[in-house]
């Protein structure tokens, strides 16, 4: 191998480990070989992906014409639904259902309420009505436009007792078709509610929803009169009965009165009472004063005669006391001068003891007024207290007596009041039974419709196409489960569970294989390369010395594949021997274009020699063994002990064998094949190999004690993957790619060499 090669595979090789080695799941995965799966292929999948969008979209990509098939069914389905229904027309009214009707007159919300939810509830269920219907079939003469009858004839029908008859069950039936198309529905969040009322007539379903509004705020008007109507008797009935009672009452408590001398002044009190409570107030007032003058006398007996304020404020007193302090002070100045016995001053302290005489006699007389008063008020109280006694006794006697007269009389007024407030009210119903409130409004009438409300051909097609992608994506994934034929690198690594090595592209025609192979351009060149890449950094010791590759059946390309991956070996330098070891069907032959008269059956069965059954293919590298005649033992002659001493002698002169062996199902030349080389390349073709086999295949494999190195997938198609995204349409340009490109233009250029039979000699030189 020259250096030239040497450095654009080593320039190739740096590159495609990086692009093209798909590495899996190193935990699930020891080294490279076979991992029992377990679970069905859609199991490990779903298990793998979980929610990945690609792995749905996938699915979906794969599944596409399914998908697009549900939709048109579904599409055409639906136009072929909206192209023979009848056209259908709604019209809509809105009525607005208030808490409750104005109040007239006070005393109006009196009794008890269902809640504002109940009661709103319980005006729709009215709307629902079958009464309510009869009503709307009676006024808008329904029944007629069902007959198909005129007006007179409908007017000779309900003309005597059958007639009668035949127009009430004609009115019943018209009300079962008008709640067949009628639409209540609650604004959310309001008190507003729509009523709708379909019919393939439009000038009909207006009058119809126009009709039932109007029939339900008379409906209700004739409910609030009647109501008001039964109030009214009511309270006629309950003012008589009441009025006798009146009358009854007043009779007996004025007949008790008379009987019991019972005299009351107010409402609230008798005379006697009266005359007890006068009496406690006044002797309230006596004790007071008599506890005044008891102090006043009391004061006097312990005070000296001129400490007392009634003395010291006396005139008379005052001015004999202003007499007597004049004498004493003149006494005072004269006793200076003269003594005691002179007459003068005999005279002056004579004055002075008359003074005090008078003084005396005035205090005396103040001190027996306020005792006298003391008496007075002490006796007055005493015959107060008389007083008190005698009519509290005669009040507990009042009392006693008159409980049953309180009695008559709160029955008395207790029946007045009753009587009072029910002739208020009845004066109040009697009026307002011709007012007229209502509780419910219409606040926009139906119009004529337009446009039909059914079918609704936006509404039917987006129900038609929501239902073909219910059903094809249902039906995609529900084929998906079921299906276990692989199609990508990712489901072949899933049903194998070894390591993708390469993936070979399919053949677009003209081009053949083998030319595909020949132009190093070309995307299974490329795609060689990468997958030869893989082969030499898949061992520790690089490329394998022997390597076997076969599939699960035949068809899968397993022998296009070996002569790929020969010729890549064989143009980077390697000495490679292909041989043809399918004794059953083999095909290298007819791939090279060499003789199969002689070949590894006639090496096998000592018909030939080494020498003799090996070719060289044109002027390179490349030796190849066909499978020769077919015999008719090939297990017997591949266990045998020539086709092991083939393989060591030819591993002593060539670097790499390649053995092209046969399907490993159904066969056990594969497993003594494999048992015998160091590598096993699986071989699936994508679109045509099923999980089931591949497992089996690997099953078998591993009763023979082979361990695959990898799995190749071939025949894959980049552009029908899926929504998997492998291409191969690489470009040159990076380095190597130009190198590769004079190496091609020096090997067009060199002469065709025939592809002829060469000596042993020469293939062992």
């Amino acid at each position: 191998m020259s250096d030239h090669h040497s450095s654009a595979l080593s320039t190739q090789d740096s590159a495609l480990a990086k692009n093209s080695m798909v590495q899996t799941r190193g935990s699930e995965l020891p080294g490279y070989g076979y991992r029992e799966s377990g679970g069905s292929f859609a199991e490990t999948a779903g298990a793998l992906a979980g929610m990945d969008l690609r792995a749905i979209w996938r699915i979906l990509s794969k599944r596409k014409w399914l998908i697009g098939g549900c939709i048109a069914a579904c599409l055409l389905s639906g136009l072929l639904w909206t192209l023979l229904k009848k056209p259908l027309y709604t019209a809509s009214l809105r009525l607005e259902i208030a808490r409750s009707a104005p109040k007239m007159f006070k005393g109006d919300d009196i009794g008890l309420h269902e809640s504002d939810a109940a009661d709103l509830a319980t005006e729709i269920e009215l709307l629902k009505s079958h009464n309510l219907a009869e009503r709307v079939a009676s006024l808008t003469h329904f029944s007629r436009d069902l007959s198909g009858q005129p007006a007179s004839a409908s007017r000779a029908e309900g003309s005597g007792e059958n007639g009668k008859i035949g127009s009430r069950d004609g009115v019943r039936e018209a009300a079962k078709v008008i709640l067949d198309g009628l639409l209540i529905k609650l604004a959310p969040g309001t008190r507003l509610v729509d009523i709708s009322y379909t019919d393939p007539q439009p000038e009909r379903a207006q009058r119809i929803a126009n009709a039932y509004g109007e029939a339900f705020v008379a409906t209700n008007l004739d409910k609030r009169f009647q109501a008001n109507a039964h109030a009214k008797s009511f309270l006629e009935d309950q003012l008589v009965q009441i009025k006798h009672r009146l009358e009854d009452s007043q009779k007996a408590m004025i007949a008790f009165a008379e009987k019991e001398q019972i005299i009351a002044t107010t409402d609230k009190a008798s005379i006697t009472e009266n005359e007890l409570t006068a009496a406690n107030a006044a002797l309230g007032a006596v004790i007071g004063e008599r506890i005044k003058n008891e102090q006043l006398w009391r004061q006097t007996q312990n005070a000296s005669a001129f400490d007392l304020p009634q003395i010291l404020t006396n005139k008379a007193i005052g001015d004999l006391r202003s007499q007597r302090g004049q004498l004493v002070a003149e006494y005072q100045e004269k006793s200076d001068t003269f003594r005691a016995d002179y007459p003068a001053m005999i005279q002056l302290n004579n004055k002075i003891k008359e003074i005090d005489r008078q003084l005396g006699i005035e205090t005396k007389m103040i001190k027996s007024s306020l005792k006298g008063a003391y008496d007075a008020s002490l006796g007055q109280e005493a015959d107060m207290k008389q007083r008190i006694e005698k009519l509290r006794t005669e009040a507990l006697d009042l009392q006693k007596r008159s409980i049953r007269y309180n009695i008559l009389k709160h029955e008395v007024e207790t029946t007045r009041s009753l009587y009072e407030n029910l002739l208020q009210r009845y004066k109040e119903v009697d009026v307002a039974s011709g007012v007229g409130t209502n509780n419910v409004f219409i606040v926009d009438k139906a119009q004529l419709p337009v446009s039909p409300s059914s079918p609704n051909i936006p509404k039917a097609f987006l129900i038609s196409l929501a239902l073909g992608l219910v059903l094809g994506v249902g039906g995609a994934f529900a084929l998906e489960q079921f299906d276990d034929i692989i199609y990508s690198p990712v489901e072949a690594e899933l049903a194998s569970g070894l390591t993708l090595l390469g993936v070979i592209p399919k053949t677009k025609p003209p081009q053949t294989f083998q030319a595909a192979c020949e132009d190093l351009r070309s995307p299974i060149s490329e795609s060689f390369r990468s997958l030869c890449t893989s082969l030499h950094y898949s061992t520790e010791n690089g490329v394998p010395k022997t390597l076997l590759i076969t599939s699960s059946r035949p068809g899968e390309g397993k022998s296009s594949v070996a002569l790929g991956v020969a010729h890549h070996f064989a143009a980077t330098g390697l000495k490679v021997l292909l041989l043809d070891s399918d004794l059953r069907n083999p095909s290298l032959h007819k791939k090279t274009g060499l003789d199969n008269s002689i070949g590894l059956s006639s090496y096998l069965t000592h018909n030939c020699e080494v020498r003799d059954a090996i070719r060289r293919i044109e002027e390179t590298n490349l030796y190849a063994m066909t499978s020769g005649p077919l015999p008719p033992n090939p297990v017997e002659l591949l266990h045998g002990p020539r086709f092991a001493s083939l393989l060591s002698v030819g591993g002593e002169i060539f670097d790499l064998i390649i053995i092209d062996g046969p399907p490993v199902m159904g066969m056990a030349d594969s497993l003594i094949l494999a048992n015998m080389t160091s590598t096993t390349l699986l071989v699936i073709a994508a679109g045509e190999g099923r999980t089931h086999m591949v497992r089996g295949t690997l099953k078998r494999l591993g009763l023979a004690r082979a361990r695959p190195l990898g799995m190749i997938l071939n025949k894959f198609a980049a552009t029908s993957a899926y929504g998997y995204g492998y291409g191969y349409g690489y470009e040159y340009g990076y380095g190597y790619g130009a190198e590769m490109a004079a190496d091609s233009e020096k090997l067009e250029k060199q002469p065709e060499h025939p592809r002829k039979l060469n000596s042993g000699a020469a293939a062992a030189s």
